[in-house]
Parts: C-alpha cells; structure tokens; sequence
C-alpha cells in the first residue's frame, strides 16, 4: 500500500522545505502557506523515499525530508513511471500530474555534495483537481488516467 510518509512546505522560494502536520490542497492554488503556490502546473511537488534512500546512501549530509524541495514524500509508489494525466488520490484529496522532473539548480546544496539530485530525473510534479488535507500516513490511489 502507498502512502505518505511526509509533508512539507516552505515559506520563500530556495528554501528548503520543512515537515509541518499537514497541508491544504486548494484547487487552482496548490499548497496554502507554501511559496510555490499558485495557478500554474507545478502546484505540488513528490518525490518518493526509495528515490531519497538511493541519496542517502552516496550523500556525506543528511537527508531529511523536504531537503530536494518536495511536498511530499511517499513510499510504495513509483512515482516517475507515472504517465503525465494519471491522476492520484491522497487521503481525501485529489492530484493530477503534470510533469516529471525538472531541471535542478547549479546551487543546489546536494548537487554540490554528491554531484547529482533526485529531483530532475524522479520528483513529479501535479495540480489539484480536489481539495482537502494532506497527512503523513495517508495512503496513496492511482486512479485511470485522465485528460
């Protein structure tokens, strides 16, 4: 079973996140309180722990969750083999993906000190098609794909 093993936000963008209780899910928004809000397709970032422990294992600091800028964490998922439009249930919300990877930043404080970040080839990226709250230990749904 899939599940969400953290939650996280910050509150300027660059930063890196930082676990909080939950997260609210607003449709057209993306995360209330977090700095990469808003109505664009990059809403909510996730990044699966199996892609973190393959870090931590070549990585002289630690790792901590929300340290590649996701929201949130997962296990038992295989995130970056999701096709863009599948849709996930989390908890009681609902997520649509939007993209896989990224391009990461040269400054990036884990690039500088492994030479590589999980989050441009295994972070994805989605939008939220319905509201609600995030916690960690809710459990994750792929849903059919969807337009």
């Amino acid at each position: 079973m899939a599940k969400v093993t953290s939650v996280n936000i910050s509150e300027q963008k660059g930063m890196q996140k930082h676990p909080v209780s939950e997260i609210l899910l607003k449709i057209r928004h993306g995360i209330v309180g977090d700095a990469h809000a808003g109505d664009w397709h990059r809403q909510i970032s996730l990044l699966a722990e199996e892609s973190v422990d393959t870090m931590r294992a070549a990585c002289p600091i630690p790792l901590t969750d929300g340290v590649f800028a996701e929201n949130i964490n997962t296990v038992g998922i295989d995130l970056k083999h999701l096709p863009v439009g599948t849709h996930l249930r989390i908890g009681e919300t609902e997520v649509k993906v939007t993209q896989i990877g990224k391009e990461c930043h040269n400054d990036c404080a884990i690039k500088k000190a492994v030479g590589k970040c999980v989050m441009p080839t295994e972070g994805i990226f989605a939008v939220v098609v319905r509201e609600g709250t995030v916690r960690s230990g809710d459990e994750i749904e792929i849903l059919e794909a969807r337009a």
